[in-house]
């Protein structure tokens, strides 16, 4: 439920809307707007009787709000909401962003080359994996901690904050001493103690959409987030699984549209999971931002076909300089600046 609170109500009638919430056993979330305050109600799990609510003085309107997923909603927040990075900005009406970096980090050599070679070509956040969730047991798992120690020197050197992924509940606090953007992958979507943990921290989060998840499912994962005091969510779309086998998932970019009808978080796209082939990143990349979203992660590799992990997708640094010269046109194109 939300409770949209009239142009003239005081400190003192919020307070009572509170203060009545709280003694029917729910949490009451104040939202203030640039000319009013909504109240969100949460803790329900069925219909909340608002008769208590609706007469008491201030309140204009109260909203029933049936979805699973109330904080990432428009109709909790209608505003856009922007999240920064080291001072990135990432959302509606900023220029769609572009993080690039290989899958994984392989050494200190490949990571600085490659964050130096991503950032002279117009990137703005360095992406790299030091832990490794992989289909197989006996891949590459990335080089963990140390490999976070590369990313973070690596991004000092390039002057590109990082985002890289956090598997566990245990490694959010090592991860986010060296992370500036921690992801959550599409397998950890649903891991909700990692989800619990990461809204805990103020640390910008990254969540992937995963394999199978629908868009109720994807949104009450960022709930989970939220509801924990974190406010700083980006989605990501990266690809469902379908019945087809010719890519390595369905890149569903009618989620982007979608997502920003249906909730106020940024959303970005990952072109080179969902595809799996260094041929359609660059064409599905340009897609994503056509239909709206606010970034890109591309996978970039200075030498693919020795990659330890995914060298199919990533680009070479060839590749991704040509990339970057048709994404500062395409931005030109949709009204950004470069």
């Amino acid at each position: 439920m939300l409770i949209v609170m009239s142009y003239t109500a005081g400190q003192a009638e919020i307070d009572a809307v509170v203060n009545a919430v709280e003694g029917m056993g729910y949490k009451a979330r104040p939202i203030p707007g640039s000319e009013r305050t909504a109240i969100g109600v949460l803790g329900n799990t069925g219909y909340v009787d608002d008769v208590v609510i609706r007469d008491l003085p201030g309140v204009q309107e109260v909203i029933h709000v049936s979805k699973p997923y109330k904080l990432v909603s428009r109709a909790f927040h209608p505003q856009s909401s922007i999240i920064e990075v080291c001072g990135v900005r990432i959302g509606e009406g900023c220029p769609p962003v572009v993080a690039a970096g290989p899958c994984a980090v392989e050494g200190k050599e490949q990571i600085i080359k490659t964050a130096l070679a991503v950032k002279a070509a117009g990137a703005v956040m360095l992406r790299g994996g030091a832990f490794k969730p992989r289909t197989g047991p006996h891949t590459f798992q990335g080089l963990r901690e140390e490999g976070l120690k590369l990313l973070a020197a690596a991004g000092k050197e390039s002057g590109l904050p990082i985002v890289t992924e956090v598997m566990s509940p245990e490694n959010v606090s090592v991860v986010a001493e060296y992370a500036d953007l921690l992801q959550v992958g599409a397998r950890n979507m649903q891991n909700f103690d990692l989800l619990r943990e990461l809204g805990r921290i103020r640390k910008p989060v990254l969540l992937k959409r995963g394999m199978s998840a629908t868009i109720e499912e994807f949104l009450a994962a960022a709930e989970y987030i939220l509801a924990e005091g974190n406010p700083n969510v980006i989605l990501c779309e990266r690809g469902i699984r379908t019945f087809e086998t010719a890519t390595r998932n369905t890149l569903d970019l009618s989620v982007v549209p979608l997502i920003k009808e249906m909730s106020h978080l940024p959303i970005m796209v990952d072109p080179s999971h969902a595809t799996g082939k260094r041929t359609l990143v660059s064409p599905m990349a340009k897609a994503a931002l056509v239909a709206g979203a606010h970034g890109v992660l591309v996978e970039v590799h200075p030498e693919p076909e020795k990659a330890l992990s995914d060298g199919p997708q990533s680009l070479t640094f060839q590749g991704f300089d040509k990339l970057m010269e048709e994404i500062v046109k395409l931005r030109q194109f949709l009204g950004f600046a470069g």
